[in-house]
C-alpha cells in the first residue's frame, strides 16, 4: 500500500500549503475544496477540485460538497475485500489515502460576546467530522490528519516508506475522534445553554490539556493540568505564570482554593491557604495592609503556602511576602518593582491572573467531581449575603462593626471544610477550625489557635448548631456575636445560650456545606 490521493479541507490553514506541496511532489494526487482549494491553487501546488471527483457541483452556500458516494466510499472501502474492490472497479470510483480535515471553527464563533444563534448554528460542521470518522474508522487502510501537529510526522513516514505505519493510523484514529467527540459537546453544551437544560439526560464534557504533571497528590500517581473550552479569564487555566518552577498538582487544587476565597471581596483582600483551607485572610484599605492581616492571622502555618491578592501586588507588599517562603502568590498582576524583588527567590511561582471582576457579578459554574464509576455534579456556590438578608434571632442585636466582621467571617467560612468554624476581628481571621467530625470540634480549635484574639472576636459557623454547646464554648472565650444557617431542631437552645450570654446571634438561612 502507498498513500496516492489525498483529500484536504482545513478551516485552520496553518502549513497546509507546504504539507500539501511536500505530498504533490511525492506523487500525491491532492482533492480540495473551497478555500482550501483556491488557497493550494494560488499557491501553486497542483490540486483537484471536490467537483470533479463527485461530478456534482458544490450546493447549498458550501453545505454540501463532501457529503457523496464518490467520496465516502474511497474513504471507507476495506482494500483486501474482493467485493469491496469489485463494487469499486464497476462503479468507477477511486480510493482515498489519506484525509486531512479540520472543522469550522465552532469553538470560535461562540467565543465572540456578541454572537448571534444564526451565526454559531451556521458554524456546525457537518461534512468534516463526516469525513474524519469514516477515515477514522478505516484506518487500517486510511491516514487521518486533523492536527497540523502531526504534519511533520505523517510527511516523515511517507517520504521513508509511501504510507504511515498501522501504529501511527490508529494513534491518529484516536485522535480524530477525540477531537470530533469535544467539538459534538462544545455544540450540545452550547445548545443546552440556549434551551436552560444545563443538566441534560446526557452530559458530556470536554477539557484540552495544558500539561503534564510531574506526578498526583502523592508521587506515585499520574496526574495532568486540563482547560476547559472558553475558560473565562482570571482562573487558574488561563494564569500567566511569570516565575518559578512548573505547578504541581497539590499547587493547583491550593491555587485554586485561595483564588475562590479572594474572590468574595471586593475591597482590596489577601488570602492565604494551606491544604485547601485558609490559614489567614485579611482585608485592608491597600493590599499591604490586607496582607499584613492575612500574616498575622498564623504566622505559623503560612510558611509553605500560598497567597492569593485581588489587587496588583506592588513593592511595598513584595517587601514583606519576599520575607517568608511561599510556594505561590497570584494577583491580577504585579508592578515592574514588585517582580524584581519577588523573582530574587528562584523557586518561587508568580501567576498573574487577569482582573477577577466584581464578587456579586460572579456566575455559577458546573462542578464535576468524579466517583468511582461515575460523577456528580452541582452548580458552584456563589450564593452572596449581605446585612438584609439576616434575621437576628436573640434579645441582643449585633452592632455596626460586629455586623461587619460577621459578614466578613460568612465570606470565608464557605470555603472551608466542614465542619467550619472561623473567628474574625478587625477584618481579618483569628481562628479557623476545618473538617472536624462535629462542628464544637472545629469550635475549640478555632478558639485554641486564636488565643486571646478570640475575646471580642465573632463567630461563623458553615451549618446550623445541631445542640448548643458550640454557642457555651463561644461565650467562655468572650466571643460576641455569631453568625449561621439555622434550622435544626434546636435552635431555641442555641438562642436561649446566646441570649443569656450577651452574644448576638443572627441567622442567614443559607448553608455552606464544604466536603
Amino acid at each position: 500500500m502507498s498513500i496516492k490521493r489525498a483529500l484536504v479541507s482545513v478551516s485552520d490553514k496553518t502549513g497546509i500549503v507546504e504539507f500539501c506541496r511536500e505530498l504533490a511532489s511525492l506523487g500525491v494526487e491532492i482533492i480540495s475544496t473551497g478555500g482550501t482549494k483556491s488557497l493550494l491553487a494560488k499557491e501553486g501546488v497542483p490540486v483537484i477540485g471536490i467537483s470533479d471527483v463527485t461530478g456534482f457541483p458544490e450546493i447549498l452556500d458550501g453545505r454540501v460538497k463532501t457529503l457523496h458516494p464518490a467520496v465516502h466510499s474511497g474513504l471507507l472501502a476495506v482494500r483486501d475485500s474482493s467485493e469491496h474492490q469489485r463494487q469499486m472497479q464497476e462503479l468507477g470510483l477511486d480510493y482515498i489515502d489519506l484525509v486531512v480535515v479540520n472543522l469550522y471553527p465552532f469553538q470560535e464563533t461562540i467565543a465572540k460576546p456578541d454572537v448571534e444563534y444564526e451565526d454559531a448554528i451556521e458554524n456546525i460542521d457537518i461534512g468534516g467530522p463526516t469525513m474524519l470518522r469514516s477515515a477514522a474508522k478505516n484506518h487500517a487502510f486510511v491516514s487521518v490528519v486533523v492536527d497540523s501537529g502531526d504534519y511533520a510526522a505523517v510527511l516523515e513516514e511517507v517520504r521513508a516508506s509511501g504510507d504511515t505505519t498501522l501504529d501511527t493510523r490508529k494513534r491518529l484514529a484516536a485522535k480524530v475522534f477525540r477531537h470530533t467527540g469535544a467539538y459534538d459537546t462544545l455544540i450540545s453544551e452550547y445548545l443546552s445553554n440556549v434551551t436552560g437544560d444545563p443538566q441534560p439526560e446526557r452530559l458530556s464534557v470536554t477539557f484540552e490539556k495544558i500539561q503534564d504533571l510531574r506526578y498526583g497528590e502523592n508521587p506515585h500517581q499520574k496526574a495532568a493540568f486540563y482547560r476547559k473550552p472558553l475558560a473565562p479569564s482570571g482562573t487558574l487555566t488561563t494564569a500567566e505564570q511569570l516565575h518559578g518552577k512548573e505547578l504541581s498538582y497539590n499547587n493547583i487544587n491550593d491555587a485554586n482554593a485561595a483564588l475562590q476565597i479572594v474572590k468574595e471581596f471586593d475591597e482590596p483582600a489577601v488570602v492565604a491557604v494551606k491544604h485547601m483551607n485558609p490559614c489567614g485572610v485579611g482585608v485592608g484599605t491597600t493590599v499591604k495592609e490586607a496582607y499584613q492581616k492575612a500574616y498575622d492571622a498564623d504566622p505559623t502555618s503560612i510558611f509553605g503556602g500560598i497567597v492569593a491578592a485581588n489587587r496588583t501586588i506592588d513593592a511595598d507588599t513584595a517587601e514583606l511576602l519576599k520575607g517568608i517562603f511561599l510556594e505561590i502568590i497570584l494577583a491580577p498582576d504585579f508592578t515592574p518593582e514588585a517582580l524584581e524583588l519577588l523573582t530574587k527567590k528562584k523557586n518561587i511561582r508568580l501567576l498573574k491572573m487577569g482582573e477577577f471582576g466584581s464578587a456579586k457579578e460572579r456566575k455559577s459554574t458546573l462542578n464535576v467531581t468524579s466517583i468511582e464509576g461515575g460523577m456528580i455534579v452541582q452548580e458552584s456556590d456563589v450564593h452572596s449575603l449581605d446585612s438584609a438578608d439576616l434575621q437576628v434571632v436573640t434579645d441582643r442585636k449585633p452592632t455596626e462593626e460586629e455586623l461587619k466582621q460577621l459578614l466578613f467571617g460568612w465570606k470565608v467560612v464557605k470555603h472551608v471544610k466542614s465542619n467550619a468554624i472561623v473567628l474574625a476581628a478587625d477584618d481579618m481571621t483569628v481562628g479557623v477550625g476545618a473538617g472536624q467530625m462535629n462542628r464544637v470540634g472545629s469550635a475549640r480549635i478555632a478558639i485554641e489557635q486564636a488565643g486571646e484574639k478570640a475575646s471580642g472576636a465573632v463567630l461563623a459557623s458553615d451549618a446550623f448548631f445541631p445542640m448548643g454547646d458550640t454557642v457555651e464554648l463561644a461565650a467562655k472565650a468572650g466571643i460576641t456575636a455569631i453568625i449561621q444557617p439555622g434550622g435544626s431542631i434546636k435552635d431555641e437552645e442555641s438562642i436561649k445560650a446566646a441570649n443569656e450570654h450577651g452574644i448576638a446571634m443572627v441567622f442567614t438561612g443559607v448553608r455552606h456545606f464544604k466536603h
